[in-house]
């Protein structure tokens, strides 16, 4: 149990700041996503979130890439598309390949799995140096801008057609794809943190299992499952910044929009605050380091917790575990203060700086492909993952998948509600202090406006527009 009454040595605070990872950068519940949750993070529960930095000189374009030898012997145009996220997520994008594969005769596309996300951006950011990236790519939707700026990826607008119906792609997963009013890739493996519950020790608590809609009705529901005997909380919280992402959204706060930086406004410091009470009150169980977001689904699926923040991407390994252990799972959107919120997160699909025309043509065929309804309602019935058009939601199949399990459905009709992630040079370095600060608020009482302010001190330093 973690009492944040034992005051923590500043070497472990940075310990566990060294092993964070996000999935507004990378949740999955599902794959090595368990990084998912890299909770959808892999863990698909640590978040979708992280990538490294990419140099803000732009790539060389004119360097001749290592790769540009179009045609083989065998007359097709082969490329290369890295991807990130094994289990059920993996197996997806290698059928979707597959599938890619034997649709055409003129373009042959290898598929390579390159670890979390973190992992893909610095093995690409490595093959560009080297001139031997690969053409396609996915971006964790907070590192598109510094891809963007860096030079590492295409601006898509010249390559958009009449076949690729922009405004098809949901409103609240476009933000992240235009950086400077430019395309710069389509929304694939997508996802929001939902509230996962379990229904059963709602009901044996007396409570409503809609569960908390609301910070006061959060509070009064962990208040009615803490379960000192046994050891049991409302809720196992794992500090990963995207998951406050919501609440900050949800209090009229924000981290970085719009040129400015927003860490001393009151909205972004009152979640602080509010996990700071239920810390301090015993009401949350608050779990740290590498093994976070593991703890955290664990102690979910061993019934230990009755609440679960994580991606929806953690949704298809999850009812069967919720089966196998013998309880009701449903899901609930993110409980709002001022108003409901999330952010997003997963990856967009992009292509890489740089190809000749005959690469770069074959390149946004293959993205064409993988971000068409059909392919977008195959990866969304075997993953958990958003449907991303409005078209797919529409299909027989998404229809159906709704209505025999409305769990799915929880995301989409969250993405009402979605913001942008922060978007600004630096904002993976600014996440990782704003985790250090974080946990010093809840686990050790800091000072909420001492912390904030020199957040925002350092953000104006670190962060660009």
């Amino acid at each position: 149990m973690f009492n944040t009454k034992k005051i923590f040595s500043l070497a472990l605070s940075m310990s566990m700041l060294l092993g964070f990872t996000a999935c507004g950068a990378n949740n999955n519940d599902t794959a090595t996503d368990s990084q998912p949750a890299q909770t959808e993070s892999a863990n698909t529960d640590n978040a979708e979130n992280k990538s490294g930095e990419t140099s803000d000189t732009p790539a060389e374009n004119n360097t001749e890439d290592k790769k540009t030898s179009a045609n083989t012997d065998d007359g097709k145009i082969h490329i290369t598309y890295w991807y990130a996220w094994k289990d059920k997520i993996g197996e997806s994008k290698e059928e979707l390949v597959k599938q890619f594969n034997e649709s055409q005769d003129e373009i042959v596309v290898e598929a390579a799995y390159q670890g979390s996300y973190d992992e893909l951006s610095s093995k690409t950011q490595a093959a560009k140096a080297a001139n031997n990236a690969p053409e396609i790519f996915e971006v964790e939707i907070a590192n598109m801008y510094t891809m963007a700026k860096g030079g590492m990826i295409e601006n898509l607008d010249p390559f958009v057609d009449d076949e690729v119906d922009i405004e098809d792609f949901n409103e609240g997963l476009m933000h992240e794809a235009y950086i400077d009013d430019s395309l710069y890739g389509l929304p694939f493996y997508r996802s929001t943190p939902i509230m996962y519950k379990n229904v059963d020790m709602l009901k044996e608590a007396g409570l409503d299992p809609e569960g908390p809609k609301d910070w006061k009705e959060f509070k009064e529901y962990a208040k009615a499952l803490r379960d000192k005997d046994n050891d049991k909380y409302a809720m196992t919280f794992n500090l990963d910044p995207w998951f406050l992402e919501a609440w900050v959204y949800s209090s009229d706060g924000f981290y970085a929009k719009d040129g400015e930086i927003g860490f001393d406004q009151e909205g972004t410091k009152e979640p602080a605050r509010f996990l700071q009470e239920l810390a301090d009150d015993d009401l949350i169980k608050v779990v740290l380091g590498e093994q976070a977001g593991d703890t955290q689904r664990q102690d979910f699926v061993n019934q230990n917790s009755a609440l679960y923040f994580t991606s929806t991407a953690g949704l298809s390994s999850l009812l069967p575990l919720a089966e196998e252990n013998g309880f009701e799972l449903d899901t609930s959107f993110v409980p709002g203060n001022k108003h409901y919120a999330v952010p997003t997160g997963g990856c967009n699909i992009v292509m890489t700086s740089g190809l000749d025309k005959e690469k770069q043509e074959a390149a946004f065929k293959f993205i064409k492909f993988m971000t068409a309804t059909e392919q977008n309602v195959f990866a969304s019935e075997y993953t958990g993952y958003l449907p991303t058009r409005y078209s797919s939601v529409e299909t027989d199949k998404i229809q159906e998948l709704h209505k025999e399990i409305p769990q799915y459905r929880t995301a989409f009709d969250q993405l009402e509600h979605a913001q942008a992630r922060p978007i600004a040079k630096g904002w993976p370095e600014m996440e990782k202090m704003l985790y250090e600060g974080v946990t010093n608020t809840t686990t050790q009482g800091a000072d909420v406006d001492q912390i904030y302010d020199n957040l925002q001190n350092q953000a104006q330093s670190i962060l660009s527009f």
